[in-house]
């Protein structure tokens, strides 16, 4: 019974789903009993608000639940709040994405993280939506909660070794490779900016490596996996280490894409790219105005050692780039100035291709899952030049923080390859319906979408895309 959502209950109590449009059309049909009741409990059918309709013995005979029909599965996922235990289900003709998007809804509800503290769960159960996409609802939750568990784990008990642990259990369940490049192998190997990020922690750096399918399109997925984030040397406030075992969220986020793009075995040839790291402080950490060759072999001055994440995907991205995929996406929770430009509930992506982009958005659009682009302004890349060395991954003045994040990760991505950044909060600061406190997937579904569709696509083709 994951999720709250059962097959089938006899004498579960019925839930319809109203809109305030369609609310005074439903009452027509209705005897003055039920008109008045409605009426005297001022139910208009707002979104997220629910009235018990009486059945005239002291219990409960259908129960009134308003909705926005323009809002996604979030609007369903109040629906089991304060909902006494016991079973329901919907009575409403729906569509197959409307009774998707309710379980979707509702499974979302349940998720709470209890790894360290029994924490109360709702308990009541929804029989299934008729019509509802069973395997892509799964696919989905099992996608948010992979994320949601990772990013809520506290860095003590998810490092990178844990972090490579997750993604090997990942590739044991769908058959997938994982490599894993370890410490000092790491310069032997030629990744020189993940280990001189990570090699002041007691817990070595690595670069996980999953590889899984062969379809006609090759996809590869870069997420960042800095596990703490101390700051480094340039070392962060105690207020601004706080969240810090969130700087794993973009690894989250792409090993929870990885497992829905395998689950549903698209015809891909699937990458996934996590360098594993942790900025500490200790006597061998790399400083400030070091100059350290990367893989791609541009030398890199350290003008902030706090601006760690692109350094570690640097490396990560000049990887991915050597088999030529026909996409490569990376997620990260880069930098505050896309937070303080869009919010913590917007993710902001950049792309270096037209279709990419038009592709995500209109995915997230559709689905929800918001994303805002923002511009790979070429004439900013001045500001993260360096006098001794070929780039600064921290350019002085503060200012366009997101943009010139982005223009040095695309330094190490050529123009030919098909590339989307989305950077991220990958944090709920409050509670709302199936949304709490802690770790949150945005622009996963966007992502997802995006790539079934060019997977189904590439099934119609010949050949895969490639930019021109």
């Amino acid at each position: 019974m994951r999720y709250h959502l059962i097959d089938e209950a006899k004498g579960a109590t019925p839930v319809i789903p109203l809109t305030g449009a369609a609310l005074p059309g439903w009452l027509e049909g209705k005897d003055a009993t039920t008109r008045a009741w409605v009426a005297a409990n001022a139910f208009t059918a707002r979104p997220e608000s629910r009235l018990a309709l009486p059945d005239g013995k002291g219990g409960v005979a259908e129960i009134l639940y308003g909705f926005d029909a323009e809002g996604g599965p979030m609007t369903f996922a109040a629906l089991s709040a304060g909902l006494a235990e016991g079973s329901y289900r919907i009575e409403a003709r729906l569509d197959a994405a409307t009774a998707s998007d309710i379980a979707l809804g509702w499974g979302l509800a349940t998720y709470a993280f209890d790894r360290y503290k029994k924490i109360e769960r709702p308990r009541a159960k929804l029989v299934w939506p008729k019509g509802a996409h069973r395997d892509a609802v799964k696919r989905t939750l099992d996608g948010i909660f992979l994320v949601r568990d990772l990013i809520n784990t506290p860095a003590e008990d998810m490092g990178p070794p844990q972090l490579a642990e997750a993604a090997e259990a990942l590739a044991k369940k769908h058959k997938a490779k994982v490599k894993v490049t370890v410490g000092e192998e790491l310069l032997k190997k030629n990744f020189p900016l993940i280990h001189a990020v990570g090699r002041a922690a007691a817990r070595a750096p690595r670069l996980i490596d999953l590889s899984w399918g062969k379809g006609k399109i090759k996809v590869t997925l870069v997420g960042k996996g800095v596990c703490f984030d101390s700051g480094g040397l340039d070392l962060k406030s105690a207020e601004g280490m706080k969240l810090m075992k969130k700087d794993m969220g973009g690894a989250a986020h792409v090993l929870a894409l990885a497992g829905m793009i395998m689950d549903a075995k698209l015809p891909v040839a699937l990458r996934v790219l996590v360098p594993a790291v942790e900025n500490a402080v200790s006597g061998n950490a790399f400083r400030p105005l070091d100059v350290i060759r990367s893989r791609k072999g541009l030398s890199v001055e350290i003008g902030n050692t706090d601006a760690e994440g692109r350094l570690i995907l640097a490396d990560a991205l000049a990887l991915a780039v050597e088999d030529e995929p026909d996409l490569i996406i990376d997620f990260a929770t880069l930098t505050g100035a896309a937070r303080v430009a869009l919010g913590p509930e917007l993710p902001a992506l950049f792309a270096n291709d037209e279709p990419t982009a038009t592709l995500l958005l209109g995915a997230g659009k559709r689905l929800w899952d918001n994303l805002w682009r923002l511009p790979l302004w070429k004439p900013y890349r001045r500001l993260i030049d360096s006098k001794v060395a070929d780039i600064n991954n921290a350019g002085e003045g503060g200012y366009a923080g997101a943009i010139t994040a982005a223009l040095f990760l695309q330094d190490f991505v050529p123009d030919s390859i098909p590339w989307a950044h989305i950077d991220l909060m990958a944090w709920n600061g409050a509670a709302r319906p199936g949304r709490p406190v802690g770790g949150e997937a945005m622009g996963l579904r966007a992502a997802y979408a995006m790539i079934e569709a060019l997977a189904e696509a590439s099934g119609r083709k010949s050949g895969a895309r490639r930019k021109t």
